[in-house]
């Protein structure tokens, strides 16, 4: 099958791209409303960039009527925003965090997260999340359906005992993120496996080895 992509609309090339491009990460993103309130959503078009500077991109497409999402709102007016990884944990609250709420109202306190003030960016990190990157706005882009955000990570604030610090690594056998896998449909990361050097894989690989990633 060959699709021109010429040929057909906005909206299937998205259906396509997004559920064909999984998984996903998703950004928990929050940022601070003119009026002060706490505004959080989450966004599967996220990725890392690079580390020299540290940067990350999150993509905000516009609602239905065209209008602005508060997120890209926010970050347009005052440029900072804090990115938050979800695990199973919190996967069901990430969700719900995407409802569509007045923009006055703070989808933490619709959800029930909890907040903390960031280090160095005004809006807060959100406490049950096991990872938070504080950013400030780099650069932008905009296309017509949409708002790209690259951001550079100030801090970094991850769960108590994620990241050891002597070695510099995730201890990965305690971090179980969820990932967007098209649809309304999410993915867990617990089916795990590693290459060998030759490309085989190892038989022990899918239960002894993640702590050594």
């Amino acid at each position: 099958m060959d699709i021109d992509f010429s040929s057909i609309t906005e909206y299937q090339r998205y259906k396509l791209m997004a559920s064909l491009i999984v998984p996903r990460p998703i950004a928990l993103v929050t940022t601070i409303g003119e009026d002060g309130t706490i505004n959080a959503a989450p966004f599967s078009m996220f990725n890392m960039l690079g580390e020299e500077p540290p940067l990350v991109m999150v993509s905000i497409n516009r609602d239905k009527s065209g209008k602005l999402k508060d997120t890209a709102r926010n970050i347009l007016a005052n440029g900072e925003f804090v990115v938050h990884l979800a695990d199973e944990d919190i996967a069901e609250r990430m969700h719900r965090c995407g409802e569509r709420l007045p923009a006055d109202m703070s989808e933490l306190d619709h959800v029930g997260l909890t907040h903390s003030p960031s280090r160095g960016v005004r809006p807060p990190r959100i406490v049950e999340a096991p990872v938070a990157f504080e950013c400030r706005l780099w650069e932008k882009l905009e296309t017509p359906s949409r708002h790209i955000f690259i951001g550079q990570v100030l801090w970094l604030h991850a769960r108590e005992g994620l990241v050891d610090t002597e070695k510099w690594r995730v201890r990965l056998q305690d971090y179980f993120p969820v990932g967007r896998f098209g649809a309304s449909f999410y993915t867990t990361t617990r089916d795990r496996f590693a290459i060998n050097a030759d490309g085989g894989e190892s038989s022990a690989d899918r239960s002894t080895t993640i702590d050594e990633i």
